[in-house]
């Protein structure tokens, strides 16, 4: 797995358990899914040639199986498991670097969108080139 997203488990990113709360699991996921999507396939934004194109999440399983406290320093690791016609699958794991225990998994599949017609395109051959050499 690549190593996409690194941070600290700040107090405000806890909930009134003391631990780090389900919206901020996601924003550090979200954040790892756009490295995966530069790292695995070379898209790096709505920019040269894929001015006008992104990436819309259609699905998302998570698992959460440990509590992650206030001060731990983690890491998100993610593979893409799949490239298909017009979508990738990817799997995610934050992990506590402290403990080095898997605190949760984010299974999901993302498709590459048209943003003006805001509709699914194919993946392009270049981004299956980048995939190949990556070994994705």
């Amino acid at each position: 797995m690549l190593v996409l997203y690194k941070g600290v488990v700040h107090p405000w990113l806890c909930d009134a358990m003391g631990h780090l709360t389900t919206r901020h699991y996601m924003a550090m996921f979200d954040d790892a899914s756009y490295h995966l999507l530069h790292q695995a396939l070379g898209y790096a934004g709505p920019f040269g040639d894929y001015e006008g194109k992104g990436w819309a999440d259609v699905k998302h399983v998570l698992e959460y199986k440990a509590e992650v406290p206030a001060g731990a320093l983690v890491e998100v690791r993610g593979e893409l498991l799949k490239l298909g016609g017009k979508s990738v699958a990817a799997r995610y794991e934050l992990v506590n670097l402290a403990t080095g225990t898997v605190a949760a998994t984010m299974d999901s599949i993302t498709a590459f969108f048209d943003l003006k017609e805001r509709k699914a395109i194919p993946i392009t051959d270049a981004m299956r080139s980048t995939a190949e050499r990556a070994g994705q």
